[in-house]
């Protein structure tokens, strides 16, 4: 089995979580997905199934969203692959998936198709180079709405343009511990930038992850986004690291990490946010060598796993959270070397 994307840590890892680059696109001659007929939706999603097929050298499954356990559902959406909006959509839509979850796309969410490309670490030019492959690839077949004045059509005007959303996720525990968050925040929208919790508008943040965004994507085009939030990544990137070594100077933070790993290594009950909570602490205190293990790898696959979606998944079972809180405090201690 192909290892999973989110399972690795890539360039700038220890701040930058990960790269997403997604796409919007509609086909042409055809109603935006809220007006579609029950037929029309699943004409959509064969069409775009046929498309994807073709594409050489990526294998890409079709999962029929609607018909998944909510846990399953609920799953993918923790794994940023598909959106709250889509979890819940009626039947005609659905998801393409690459193996190591790299690659997805959505298929009548709020557009027709909504292609991601996700990678560990600050990957950009990766990332985009991927997407861009898929989507001519797909636009061969799909013919896309495009207009020469407004670029590619979207249901949304805020996507019209490159239809493209490059983000980040960062961990920011420094700076937020410094209260440099809501500076920083008005510092990049002035530069075309938002951020937010890691899953979005309107989503608050957990374990000092925070999603950095392009907001234009009229009269811009996709390079020149990209550069944009690239240089501004570095400079936050910049400002976090240096925080954490005056951390990591201070006898109290290298209590704390002690503390935390403790609490993750023995604790029989943990809710999502403490875990989250603990882990982010750890996380930096190993990326920094303040602690010398766990590796930053096992870090960043746990906080994905403790997941309430993934969790259950992983098990095959819904649970309530009283029990989902003991499982996830047994995983982490038997990731982290105390599984009695």
């Amino acid at each position: 089995m192909m290892d999973k994307w989110y399972r690795t840590v890539g360039k700038h890892g220890d701040v930058v979580m990960s790269t997403r680059i997604r796409l919007a696109r509609n086909l042409e001659h055809r109603p935006f997905p809220r007006f579609l007929s029950k037929e029309q939706r699943q004409e959509i999603v064969e069409a775009v199934k046929d498309a994807a097929a073709a594409i050489s050298g990526l294998p890409l499954h079709f999962v029929d969203v609607a018909t998944l356990p909510e846990r399953e559902r609920l799953a993918l959406v923790e794994r940023h692959l598909i959106s709250f909006e889509l979890a819940n959509a009626p039947e005609g839509s659905g998801l393409l998936l690459s193996e190591d979850e790299r690659v997805s796309v959505m298929i009548n969410e709020e557009d027709h198709v909504r292609i991601q490309v996700m990678s560990a670490g600050l990957d950009l030019e990766g990332a985009y180079a991927l997407a861009d492959q898929v989507d001519s690839a797909l636009g061969e077949k799909l013919h896309f709405a495009y207009d020469e004045r407004l670029g590619f059509l979207t249901a949304c005007p805020t996507n019209l343009g490159t239809g493209m959303r490059a983000s980040l996720m960062l961990h920011l525990p420094a700076l937020e511990e410094q209260g440099a968050i809501q500076t920083l925040e008005n510092t990049v929208s002035k530069l075309g930038l938002t951020i937010r919790g890691s899953y979005g508008e309107g989503t608050r943040p957990h374990g000092a992850l925070y999603q950095m965004s392009n907001q234009v994507t009229l009269g811009i085009s996709e390079k020149a986004a990209i550069e944009n939030l690239n240089g501004i990544a570095v400079q936050i990137m910049k400002q976090e690291i240096s925080m954490r070594q005056r951390l990591f100077t201070q006898p109290e933070f290298e209590d704390h990490a002690w503390r935390s790993l403790g609490v993750l290594q023995t604790a029989r009950i943990l809710t999502y946010e403490e875990a989250l909570r603990f882990l982010s602490t750890v996380r930096i205190a190993a990326a920094g060598g303040v602690l010398p293990s766990p590796t930053i790898e096992t870090v960043t696959a746990l906080m994905s796993d403790i997941q309430p979606g993934c969790l259950m998944t992983a098990a095959g079972e819904d649970m309530p959270p009283q029990i989902r809180d003991r499982r996830r405090a047994a995983m982490v201690r038997a990731a982290l070397g105390r599984a009695e």
